[in-house]
């Protein structure tokens, strides 16, 4: 028989105060697994793993709205991978503080000379403020693998959007390539391109993501932090550059294709992907009938650069632009998975569905027992160019 708790008993038996046990109940973060007549709430062991799980995300950094898709199941293995997850984020933590530690000894033996070292200030300044980049840079990673999860899973084409796009790369001139905001690598997971006597780069804005990127494809290729709109290459240096799924977010598009135009050699080819304006447009309606509040995105991308616009917008820079389409289509029957990908849009989502994510995926499972799945439209392609 399940034993409970009163609140009380609950937080003495925890360690944390009354007040904190009321608040998250009241936010509904933990809510107490059953309730009395009276309205006295009771909380039971398995309470204890959700509250861990709080406790120990909270300490590592994360706010509240953005543990609440962290703690939605309770059951042993999910427990195991929030383990797994504490884990490894105390070893990141771990390293970060004692490369800062390394960093103030260092200064401090400076400074026994009677000298200031301005460039080991800027350097603790540095290490300082990327503590904060630890929890960033898993929620980078998670947020682009929860995407891609649901495409690999859900999509009726067989030919995935990384195989189809890398079918259309031309790799017969290439000597010289750049890959603009590489992500996890997923392009180069199953690469039959021999590499001998090539230079790929592959690039990406966060130094996190490039890391993990490392450790799957090995030392095969060249890795790189930058920003497309200042790429650290001399003129005419590539015969080809890559950037899927990336325009739309530079915050100077201009620039950011001057730039590639630049690098690029006169003969080499700019591939470019983006959405249309039809894209995921299922997911939308359904958040939007759920809550009217919720956007998903806080711009709308393809009027920054999409399907519609994107010839005009690269014309410019180059002279002859093809656009090839992605044919394809999702049936999602899975609420969980679809739940985790719109948690991972770029919105205000986490402010209105935090607290809800059970009523939310089960609205999700109802529409879903109704339709027998949900198909999502897909409208996407990508832009060939040449100078």
């Amino acid at each position: 028989m399940e034993k409970y708790y009163t609140t009380g008993q609950f937080a003495k038996m925890a360690g944390v105060t009354l007040r904190t046990i009321r608040y998250y109940d009241k936010i509904g973060l933990l809510k107490p697994s059953h309730i009395l007549d009276n309205g006295y709430r009771q909380y039971c062991n398995k309470d204890l793993i959700t509250l861990q799980k709080i406790l120990a995300l909270k300490e590592l950094g994360f706010s509240l709205e953005e543990i609440y898709p962290l703690i939605i199941d309770n059951d042993k293995d999910s427990f195991k991978e929030s383990l797994k997850l504490q884990t490894s984020l105390i070893n990141q933590k771990m390293n970060h503080l004692n490369n800062l530690k390394a960093t103030i000894k260092s200064t401090e033996k400076i400074l026994e000379h009677d000298q200031i070292s301005w460039e080991k200030i800027v350097e603790l300044i540095n290490l300082t403020n990327n503590d904060e980049s630890i929890i960033q840079q898993y929620f980078n990673s998670q947020n682009l693998s929860t995407r891609i999860y649901l495409h690999d899973h859900f999509s009726i084409n067989k030919e995935s959007w990384f195989e189809w796009l890398y079918h259309q790369i031309d790799f017969s001139h290439v000597y010289q390539l750049l890959e603009i905001g590489c992500g996890n690598g997923k392009l180069w997971e199953n690469n039959t391109y021999n590499l001998r006597n090539r230079e790929i780069f592959l690039s990406d804005i966060s130094e996190g993501m490039l890391e993990d990127t490392r450790k799957k494809l090995g030392n095969d290729y060249n890795y790189i932090v930058l920003d497309a709109q200042n790429i650290p290459f001399k003129n005419h240096f590539f015969d080809t550059v890559i950037a899927n799924h990336v325009l739309f977010y530079l915050q100077d598009l201009n620039l950011g294709l001057l730039e590639i135009s630049r690098v690029l050699k006169d003969y080499g080819i700019f591939y470019c992907t983006t959405y249309g304006k039809n894209h995921m447009k299922e997911i939308t309606e359904i958040v939007h009938n759920f809550d009217s509040r919720i956007q998903l995105s806080n711009n709308n991308l393809v009027e920054h650069f999409g399907l519609e616009n994107g010839k005009t917008l690269l014309s410019p820079y180059f002279k002859q632009i093809e656009l090839k389409r992605y044919d394809d289509y999702l049936i999602v029957d899975d609420a969980k998975a679809l739940m985790n990908y719109i948690m991972s849009c770029h919105g205000n989502q986490k402010e209105y569905l935090g607290y809800r994510l059970k009523e939310f995926q089960a609205y999700l499972e109802k529409i879903i027992d109704e339709n027998n799945g949900i198909k999502i439209t897909k409208d996407c392609g990508l832009f060939i160019c040449r100078k």
